[in-house]
């Protein structure tokens, strides 16, 4: 007998070989945990490598259970109890706990408070931010519609109204403010309000993005090719972020018989959609720490503080079903005025359609999702990256040959890019070019005139060489 046949296909669930009772905080941080998470199971009488050993007394453990919930936990969370009997006449009992309105739910032990939450298939107690972040959804409140400590009247809102009239045609009016959640119905501006500011007063509010030399940080010869620090209100960070990104790849293309299909590194729609939920998602009661973009040759790493908001791992999850759960609602209700992301928590599915949908996708490109209890980073292929081709940052020459290879790499610089988007641009499909066209072209000598070629030719395969190398011809793929 599996798991799964006593409680269905469920992410949370706990078990226990027996009922310890005394020692009643082994099991009740799972209750704890549960009630202030979304609900799960608590199964007695299951070793630990799953086992069905089955209960000595089932219905006295049922009572002692029911008993210490009621005297350990604060408040009670609601739950149901019931057994379950196997073919070989063995009692189990399964604790169903429900997700609870009135976070934090407490493990009492003799008047010392603690509140629990679920992490992975762990109930570790609740960080200081966390336990506030309980108190919030106990109040039906969030961090991001709480009165904030500066003055709506010292704040200016240029950007959210130009970015809401170039995305709706409507014009932002002064009822706006209030509708939106910027200031509350006494004109106090909330925390959102804070953050959505052209020039945000809070400082932790910061995007640090940073482009690597190589496939890490580790020092090279150059450690890092660019690094901006961005600070202001949601909107400033969003648009400079994906600026920086587009600024530190390339988008490469072919010609078909109606055009061109471009290739960019990143799926612009991907880095969106990563960097809004980034924005949103993010816990802003952690103070100490910022969102990051990290960009290296082969990957671009969207990092934020602040783990699944329910607790769950999103490794765990199935991406395509993980539903809503909105820890700043007005931030995100705002973003979705501006057509930047939509309510029904698709931001993953887009992510993975976009990737799916490029030219170059295979399996092995598919973007990363990893969360624990205080940080969520996603990690985004490029998809014009090719590992044969890679030469270390910290290596003598980037021409070198790699042991055993019997081609050298070729350096490509952003002029050797420009370079090779010139000759692409000027040969036409079908038809054969001579080195002499090329050395013309470029107006450099033929031997460099060759090497550029050879990049084309062997690591970005975008044109074929056509007789021999006397004679050699050169024509579009």
């Amino acid at each position: 007998m599996n798991i799964t046949d006593l409680i269905g296909e469920s992410t949370e669930y706990d078990k226990k070989q027996a009922l310890e009772v005394r020692k009643p905080k082994s099991w009740c941080k799972s209750v704890s945990a549960f009630a202030n998470g979304i609900g799960g199971y608590l199964i007695f009488g299951v070793a630990d490598n799953n086992d069905i050993l089955g209960l000595e007394d089932a219905e006295r453990d049922a009572e002692i259970i029911s008993e210490q919930i009621k005297e350990r936990l604060n408040p009670i969370p609601n739950f149901n109890l019931k057994f379950y009997k196997t073919e070989d006449n063995k009692k189990l009992i399964i604790l169903e706990v429900y997700p609870g309105e009135q976070t934090p739910y407490y493990y009492d032990s003799d008047g010392s408070l603690t509140a629990f939450y679920r992490v992975g298939n762990q109930s570790v107690p609740a960080t200081p931010s966390k336990l506030i972040e309980l108190v919030l959804k106990g109040s039906a409140t969030s961090y991001d519609s709480l009165k904030s400590k500066y003055s709506f009247n010292n704040m200016s809102f240029t950007k959210l109204k130009s970015t809401y009239h170039q995305k709706t045609g409507n014009q932002f009016d002064e009822s706006d403010f209030e509708s939106f959640g910027i200031i509350d119905s006494e004109k106090n501006l909330t925390n959102a309000g804070a953050l959505l500011a052209d020039e945000s007063p809070i400082k932790h509010s910061r995007l640090f993005c940073t482009r690597w030399n190589g496939l890490d940080k580790a020092p090279g010869i150059v450690d890092a090719l660019d690094d901006k620090e961005y600070s202001g209100g949601l909107i400033n960070l969003l648009q400079d972020g994906t600026d920086f990104v587009i600024n530190n790849s390339k988008k490469i293309w072919k010609k078909t018989s109606d055009g061109r299909v471009e290739m960019p590194d990143y799926p612009e729609r991907a880095v969106l959609e990563g960097l809004v939920n980034a924005l949103i998602h993010r816990n802003y009661l952690e103070v100490g720490s910022e969102v990051h973009i990290d960009m290296f040759d082969d990957r671009l790493e969207i990092y934020s503080p602040g783990g699944m908001y329910d607790g769950t791992k999103v490794q765990e999850r199935d991406l395509l079903h993980v539903p809503s759960r909105r820890r700043n609602p007005i931030i995100a209700d705002i973003f979705n005025r501006l057509k930047f992301m939509d309510r029904r928590g698709s931001g993953f599915k887009k992510i993975l359609g976009d990737y799916r949908i490029h030219p170059l996708y295979n399996s092995s490109k598919d973007p990363m999702f990893n969360s624990d209890n205080d940080s969520f980073l996603l990690v985004l292929k490029n998809m014009n990256y090719d590992s044969s081709s890679y030469k270390k940052s910290g290596d003598k020459k980037s021409g070198d040959k790699k042991s055993g290879d019997k081609k050298a790499a070729i350096k490509t610089t952003t002029k050797t890019l420009s370079q090779y988007e010139k000759i692409l641009n000027y040969m036409e499909k079908d038809k054969e070019y001579g080195i002499q066209e090329f050395c013309e072209l470029l107006q450099l000598k033929e031997s460099r005139t060759r090497e550029i070629l050879k990049g084309l030719l062997d690591y970005e395969n975008k044109i074929e060489a056509v007789g021999l190398k006397k004679n050699r011809k050169y024509k579009l793929l």
